[in-house]
């Protein structure tokens, strides 16, 4: 059994509505999980069921074939982010780092002079919020987990941080180790 996919996920019946339907691309289970901040749907495949009790979900799988062993502890916490997700959400920082380096909102999108020509404006996807804390700090929050990376490795790599001066867009707490120079080298 899966350490990580037999636990249970407990969650407030009051804010979180869970239900299921067969359908999709290849008929699987679909997994609707509404809350406050949103809907998130997952397909559940085949080999895996979901059990709904009173403000607990449990997933049991109905063989023990090795392809549904592994996909026993992801669904779960696939699941569980899900239901994070409605009530909570996820948030990501980014920092930007390097004189002249700085953003600004304008409306739902951020613009960031990033030692370019020109200023970068980063449209989000539906779902996601960008905003700008401070001129050098970026937050990015959603319901959808995986969304809420995505969305933010893709601002950092408007300009990752480059290993000389550490100047760029890095996560936030994030080490950027430096190199010596040529100088440093003779």
């Amino acid at each position: 059994m899966s350490k990580i996919g037999k636990k249970i996920i407990a969650y407030d019946q009051a804010k979180v509505n869970v239900s299921t339907e067969v359908g999709g691309r290849f008929n699987y289970q679909q997994i609707k999980v509404a809350g406050p901040r949103g809907e998130l749907t997952l397909p559940l495949r085949k080999g895996i069921k979901l059990v709904i009790e009173e403000g607990v979900l449990r997933l049991e799988r109905e063989s023990e074939a090795t392809r549904v062993k592994a996909l026993h502890g992801l669904y779960r916490s696939l699941l569980a982010n899900m239901v994070k997700g409605v009530t909570e959400g996820f948030e990501k920082k980014l920092e930007i780092h390097g004189v002249g380096y700085r953003g600004s909102q304008s409306g739902n999108n951020i613009e960031l002079s990033l030692g370019f020509s020109h200023k970068v404006t980063y449209t989000p996807p539906a779902g996601i919020e960008v905003k700008m804390l401070d001129e050098n700090t970026i937050s990015v929050t959603g319901s959808d987990n995986q969304l809420v990376g995505q969305v933010a490795a893709e601002i950092r790599m408007l300009r990752k941080p480059e290993p000389y001066k550490g100047k760029g867009i890095r996560y936030f707490g994030e080490y950027v180790r430096k190199k010596a120079g040529k100088a440093a080298a003779k």
